[in-house]
């Protein structure tokens, strides 16, 4: 059973019990309606209390059920809450902790809600393609009002619950509790179901229709606005993704019908939602994030090296902005460069970032200054005597990192992790630098290193299990994505990159501008293209990678059109020119008449005839170089799982999370027809024939009906 019960003196105390989350799976239904009965048939009983075993009250529905009989079998979620709702004796949630989506809708069916002070609610569902299907867009609004009530269903982001206590007048939860135990918090919520015990009528949250205009404070006219102004902005923002308008066209049937109308409309777009490609996509991305995290030669009992202190080398912008996830963690970080005006200056960056958030009101003067306590800066090697990890970030050029690395070997304690942040060099080669290449692995940053949550893990041909099973878990305390690459070229997310902008390039040599190629992508859902991108990050990057593409595959057709960008000082925003012109302090792109000119000479000395491009040549290029590439990516064995190269592409190079990434909309799309695609783009002249020839792989599964996993 996934659902314990005993008595407490009147109170019948049903615990959920279904780890890590208590899940609201099939057996924890059955025995939380079991144990409803046992407690209704009982006359002792007085109240019923349901709290969660551990740190969670419900995770919600346990989504490997989606779509399979055991989601529909009695008693489902909607039973067990109407089972609630009709019992003779009051029900009180009492959320220990974490209260997420099929959770949050139990609590809301029951009669009395109470929590733990800074337990954490949400209504998740949106970012999974749906709506809460049990009764969550009805019964929230009537607890805490439409617009707060919108708020959480659309964004789908938790709340605390003193947040959530009072709100307008309005209350989710009857009582927050300051408990330092569960066992002290159930005895509260006992002692709280005892005193309301003999109240009646049972307050349900279906009768409540008052509390969703704010108390009748809000007319038509002021909740027209709102759900209009939630419209227009999903217009903006989730034009790909059904899920959002629907949540807030349900939310409406809260005060345009009845609760068993609006129930029943909450539940038929849930289950159509539930069959759509974008919602399968999510739920793919979903289940992927778990995944990517399963090594298949680490397991819970691989020991852990200890990481209290880090050092980075190379104070420039990638090296303060890896900085800063450690000291968000609170963990004492030492930044080394060889000049103390480049330390100075980083110190004052940090600073600066940390001083910006609390202005907005994001962090706490306090921590401000607990997080720069955690900051020293060196100029001496030495000092990395006593550090556990020591993360390069120095210039991508073999001969600096060498020099690094000899200098950490040298000073390093034995069993301190050696990291390099390289993002594309042969790691294995760095490893050889050092007396202990079974110490070094890649901690691949993506920038801005403190926002994006991709870090990318490289696993040479030596580095130790216990190095890699550690630097698993330091990615999980500074909240990143981490996605175990091999070493190869680029590992996974660069190597594929360099394909895709290979294409754009030749895109804009054959007949496109830089804008149209962005467009085109960014409508198919991209957050960016390629040229926006390369002028966030720097075409120089991208030009001393080519550089060194020419020398060790010359038989790769690149287009020059990139270098003749670079050759005239256009290196993107940070010189205010690249594909596209910026005003100083502004990122805005403005396409560029003087490349534009570029461009037009570039075509006529060689001779390139120009041809208009349809978006669906343009789109079709770009992905299905990522998914050629992705594929051989996957039979080398340099990624474990095709939806691990989609966690690397929509985490971190912003591709459309609707697709599941570039590996799922193959599949979805289908690898017979994408093969036919790439045979058409084979035909063109100007490109490598060769690089158009499917992944072996590809044929391989397409011959046993099988899917890139």
């Amino acid at each position: 059973m996934t659902a314990s019960y005993e008595v407490r003196g009147q109170v019948g105390l049903i615990t959920l019990a279904n780890p890590p989350v208590n899940g609201l799976g099939l057996s924890t239904r059955e025995s939380v309606y079991a144990n409803l009965r046992l407690a209704e048939m009982d006359e002792h009983i007085q109240a019923i209390v349901i709290v969660g075993a551990g740190k969670s009250f419900s995770g919600g529905a346990d989504i490997k059920e989606f779509g399979t009989a055991r989601a529909m079998q009695q008693p489902n979620l909607l039973g067990v809450i109407d089972a609630i709702e009709k019992s003779s004796k009051p029900v009180i949630a009492a959320l220990n902790g974490l209260a997420m989506g099929g959770g949050l809708e139990l609590a809301l069916g029951c009669h009395y809600r109470v929590a733990v002070l800074g337990a954490l609610v949400a209504m998740p569902e949106v970012k999974l393609g749906l709506i809460p299907g049990a009764g969550g867009t009805q019964r929230l609004p009537r607890a805490i009002g439409v617009d707060a009530a919108l708020e959480m269903i659309v964004s789908g982001e938790a709340r605390k619950s003193e947040l959530l206590f009072e709100l307008g007048g309005q209350k989710l939860f009857d009582q927050i509790f300051n408990s330092p135990s569960l066992e002290d918090f159930v005895r509260s919520a006992c002692e709280f179901a005892t005193s309301i015990s003999q109240v009646r009528p049972l307050p349900m949250l279906r009768n409540n229709l008052s509390n969703s205009t704010n108390q009748g404070l809000l007319g038509k006219t002021e909740l027209t606005k709102i759900f209009e102004s939630y419209r227009e902005n999903l217009t903006k923002t989730s034009k790909h993704l059904p899920a959002p308008f629907e949540c807030v066209t349900a939310v409406e049937k809260t005060v345009t019908t009845s609760f068993d109308e609006g129930m029943i409309y909450e539940r038929k777009v849930f289950l159509e939602l539930m069959q759509t490609p974008e919602c399968k996509s999510l739920r793919h991305l979903f289940v992927a994030q778990r995944n990517c995290t399963k090594i298949d030669d680490v397991t819970p009992e691989t020991p852990l090296r200890q990481v209290r202190t880090v050092a980075v080398i190379g104070a420039g912008t990638m090296g303060c902005g890896i900085s800063l996830n450690f000291l968000n963690a609170n963990i004492p970080t030492l930044l080394i460069d060889n000049s103390a005006e480049v330390l100075d200056r980083a110190k004052a960056g940090i600073l600066k970032n940390y001083e910006s958030q609390v202005s907005k009101g994001k962090l706490k003067e306090a921590d401000l200054h607990k997080r720069m306590n955690c900051l020293q800066t060196s100029l001496d090697f030495g000092d990395l005597k006593t550090v556990d990890l020591i993360l390069e970030a120095v210039f991508e050029e073999m001969r600096v990192k060498e020099a690094v690395f000899k200098k950490i070997d040298e000073f390093a304690k034995p069993g301190a992790i050696l990291a390099t942040n390289t993002s594309t060099l042969d790691i294995n080669t760095i490893a050889s630098f050092t007396q202990r290449p079974q110490d070094v692995v890649g901690l691949h940053f993506f920038s801005p290193a403190n926002i994006m949550k991709l870090l990318e893990v490289v696993r040479t041909d030596k580095t130790a299990i216990d190095v890699l099973a550690s630097v698993m878990a330091l990615a999980k305390t500074i909240q990143k994505t981490a996605v175990v690459a091999r070493v190869c070229d680029g590992f996974i997310g660069n190597r594929m990159l360099e394909q895709y902008v290979r294409q754009a390039f030749l895109l804009v040599e054959e007949g496109c501008s830089p804008a149209q190629v962005d467009q085109a992508i960014e409508r198919f859902g991209f957050a960016m293209g390629p040229f926006r991108m390369y002028d966030l990050a720097g075409n120089d990057i991208g030009w001393a990678i080519r550089k060194r593409r020419y020398i060790e595959q010359p038989q790769l057709k690149y287009s020059k059109i990139g270098d003749l960008i670079c050759e005239h000082g256009r290196m993107g925003q940070k010189t205010n020119a690249g594909w596209y012109d910026y005003l100083p302090g502004n990122r805005k792109a403005i396409p560029s008449p003087v490349v534009d000119s570029l461009i037009e000479e570039f075509r006529k000395q060689r001779g390139v005839p120009v041809r208009h491009i349809p978006e669906e040549e343009i789109c079709g290029r770009l992905i299905y170089s990522l998914v050629n590439e992705g594929a051989h990516i996957l039979q080398e064995g340099i990624a474990a799982r095709a939806s691990d190269i989609d966690i690397v592409y929509v985490t971190g190079y912003g591709f459309p999370a609707h697709t599941g990434g570039p590996m799922n909309y193959a599949n979805q799309l289908g690898l017979d027809l994408i093969v036919k695609k790439m045979q058409e783009f084979a035909k063109n002249p100007l490109d490598d024939a060769a690089f158009w020839r499917p992944a072996p792989l590809i044929h391989q599964l397409i011959e046993s009906g099988k899917l890139l996993q």
